[in-house]
């Protein structure tokens, strides 16, 4: 490690004109530490003559002391100017040309246009320096390194800058010299081992957080002032019921109650009606034997009654275990012991994966059964008439299961929202407004589907409830109710996509301002596809059922890096950090930590996540740029090391779904006998397509390092998916000893 403090920066701009006859004009030269003073009158700023336009030339000089052997190795790493230098969105290996490595860089932002550039990297002879060059814009840089393992010395040439990137062109000298000045700064950074890697949204600011709050929902109309009246109705159903479930219905009935709450395939509840219904629902319930304390289990797809039963519970202060409709029996009767489940709601279609329980747990109807058979339903529980029960102390919370269909599922308590900061987190990211008309076909089982629920109350929005996923149904529920937000997973994205044009433009949508993704990563090409396509409306949310929210990527975030998660919403704080619990340096990948107000409340039965500083580790490992934007390399147990070299599957994927003859792929390791572990590449091809497994090895060697390459390739109809759509990686590599594999055949329009 090398003291902060010991770093000087030495530096002269040199502006030539490239013309024959052109003066060389020399500007000034001095030196400073690596931070300018907060005085701009003080002696020790550098001084510098800011021109209208940059010049056509500009040297840089910057010296560290820091080894120069460390410095060089970054240099030549493709992967560290997008994480150092801000304006670069991407920087990705191409097949070498004439021995020389090629990169395609990516450069710009929305608002000014998006570029992307080919750049060959030529290293001097005696390694001394190396030149990027573009020959097609005419435009290079050339860097020249000097010094020991004490001291380095970096001269940076660049020579017609303005045609590379789109906001060079009205920008200072200093401006362009200060921008590769902070970015050969942060690559000191990486060889010291600087505490950088922390952002945060306004979570160690509580008036500016407070300030943002009361902007953020009176912009989105979530508070109402025009209406003093129905204002005040709202804040006494909010303080009778809490900010959950059971108040956001509740304020949004006493807001509206004649308005459109939710729309499924048995018609339409008003949000009177929805807040009527729970409470006769929890009355019931109370007259059954349920009591505040106690927690009942549910298994349903989407639809009115799995969301009328959710909120009576909590009216009621009982828990619902919210249970994944891809568990095995066995696993739905771990959970039921486990949790001490009072009682079960079921929709038909899963009563054989309960019909083994044991007698004393009572078993109601979640859904509507033809002809009255099976057990009691909702609507029947509701007739009875019951109209009183004990309010609770607490509400009843939800309990989301973190695992997929393999292992003991654990149980996350999920917190109540905390106030208008929670609905004010998401709307200072993702522009969601009151009166939208909000398409979840998402399960609300799954943590993403249940918060857009969560958010739909506060937004009195109007809820459109699929109860499962269709391509095509989605587009036409779009253009029927004219919806405004589609809340999806990934895969449901990519289906979209995969629809024939004929097909996507049957449907107008046209209404659609918001479409959010969360649940496992948006691979960049089925980013730059859909907003290609649809418009820049795309949001990728990046969270967990622990920590909720941890990230938001916006479109100008999506266009400028489209693998980005984005950067943290209002009154979060997100670090990577070490393994001694420290922030590593901007740019270096290590364990992603979040900190927010709605952290879970820890697990039914498990130990909980790491923690530091008030934060909790999401399990996933990445780094954070120069410009605050995360991005994610994959899960902790993914990575896999081959060869002494820490590889993971991601980027892997991401080159490989650029391919045009791949409609999906997964990538894991495996043990290999020889380096450890490797990679093996599952690809799903499309219908007519030639490629096999060499040219899939083909297609990374020439683009990632030797390591990345996977040397199995197998080729499947189908990826396993969960219920969710996320992949089971797990069913690809040996499934559990427990559990026979289950490879979905998934058609094109389901997840």
């Amino acid at each position: 490690m090398f003291d902060h403090n010991s770093i000087r920066w030495r530096f002269r701009i040199i502006t030539r004109k490239a013309r024959a006859g052109s003066r060389c004009l020399t500007v000034g030269e001095s030196r400073v530490t690596n931070e300018f003073p907060a005085d701009p009158s003080s002696s020790n700023r550098p001084t510098r003559i800011d021109t209208p336009v940059v010049a056509d030339v500009i040297d840089v000089v910057a010296e560290f002391a820091i080894p120069k052997s460390a410095v060089w190795e970054l240099l030549l790493e493709s992967q560290t100017y997008p994480r150092v230098f801000p304006g670069i969105g991407a920087c990705e290996p191409l097949e070498s040309s004439d021995g020389h490595m090629m990169m395609r860089l990516r450069v710009g932002t929305a608002d000014l246009g998006i570029r992307t550039h080919s750049v060959r990297m030529v290293v001097g002879r005696i390694r001394d320096g190396f030149e990027l060059q573009c020959p097609t814009l005419g435009s290079f840089a050339s860097v020249r390194i000097t010094g020991d393992e004490q001291h380095t010395k970096i001269v940076a040439t660049f020579f017609a800058a303005n045609r590379v990137h789109p906001a060079v062109a009205g920008m200072s000298n200093a401006t362009v010299t200060e921008w590769a000045r902070a970015g050969l700064g942060r690559v000191a950074d990486l060889v010291r081992g600087a505490h950088t890697s922390v952002v945060v949204n306004g979570e160690n600011s509580p008036l500016r957080r407070h300030a943002e709050v009361t902007r953020q929902i009176m912009t989105a109309g979530v508070a109402v002032t025009y209406r003093l009246d129905r204002g005040v109705r709202q804040l006494r159903r909010l303080a009778e019921w809490g900010f959950n479930l059971a108040g956001g219905y509740a304020a949004a009935a006493a807001f509206a109650p004649e308005r459109t709450a939710l729309v499924d395939a048995e018609g339409v509840r008003t949000f009177a009606e929805m807040h009527d219904r729970t409470h006769a629902l929890a009355a019931a319930m109370h007259a059954a034997g349920l009591a505040a304390g106690d927690a009942i289990g549910l298994l349903a797809r989407n639809h009115r009654g799995m969301v009328e039963i959710m909120v009576a519970a909590g009216k009621l202060g009982v828990d619902v275990a919210l249970l994944n409709t891809g568990l095995p029996a066995r696993r739905i009767e771990e959970v039921v012991q486990r949790d001490k489940l009072s009682a079960l709601f079921i929709d038909a279609e899963f009563d054989h994966l309960v019909q083994y329980l044991h007698a004393d747990i009572a078993r109601y109807a979640s859904d509507i059964r033809p002809g009255g058979f099976g057990p009691v339903g909702v609507d029947e529980l509701i007739a009875r008439g019951h109209r009183t029960f004990p309010k609770p102390t607490h509400p009843g919370k939800l309990v989301v299961l973190t695992s997929g269909t393999s292992g003991t599922p654990k149980g996350a308590r999920r917190p109540h929202p905390k106030g208008f900061g929670t609905v004010a987190a998401l709307l200072s990211r993702i522009p969601l407004r009151t009166d939208d008309t909000m398409l979840i076909p998402a399960p609300l089982f799954h943590t993403w589907g249940l918060a857009a629920l969560q958010m739909s109350t506060a937004l009195r929005a109007t809820v459109v409830l699929p109860s499962q996923f269709d391509a095509e149904e989605c587009l036409r529920l779009i253009a029927e109710y004219k919806v405004t937000t589609f809340i999806a997973v990934p895969i449901m994205v990519h289906r979209i996509l995969e629809l024939p044009v004929h097909i996507r433009e049957r449907y107008d949508t046209s209404s659609l301002k918001v479409v959010a993704s969360c649940g496992a990563p948006l691979a960049a090409n089925t980013v730059l596809r859909f907003m290609d396509d649809y418009g820049d409306i795309l949001y990728n949310v990046y969270g967990s059922t622990e920590v909720s929210w941890a990230t938001v990527a916006d479109p100008k975030d999506l266009r400028a890096a489209p693998t980005t998660a984005g950067r943290p919403p209002l009154g979060t704080r997100v670090a990577v950090l070490g393994t001694d619990h420290k922030p590593l340096p901007v740019g270096a990948t290590g364990h992603i930590y979040v900190g927010n107000h709605m952290l879970f409340d820890g697990y039914v039965n498990s130990a909980p996540p790491n923690e530091a500083d008030g934060m909790l580790d999401t399990g996933d490992l990445g780094f954070l740029d120069a410009s605050g934007k995360l991005f994610i390399d994959g899960r902790d147990d993914e990575m896999i090391i081959s060869g002494g070299e820490n590889v993971f599957p991601r980027p892997v994927e991401e080159a490989l779904a650029y391919l045009p003859q791949v409609s999906e792929v997964a990538v894991v390791g495996v043990p290999d006998q020889e380096f450890g572990q490797r990679l093996a590449a599952f690809v799903v091809k499309r219908e007519g397509s030639g490629l096999d497994s060499d040219m899939v090895r083909s297609y990374i060697k020439h683009r990632l390092s030797r390591f990345s390459v996977p040397r199995d390739v197998t080729f499947l109809n189908a990826l396993p998916r969960g219920e969710t759509g996320k992949i089971l990686k797990r069913l690809l590599i040996g499934p559990d000893a427990t559990d026979p594999p289950v490879i979905r055949s998934v058609a094109p329009g389901s997840p």
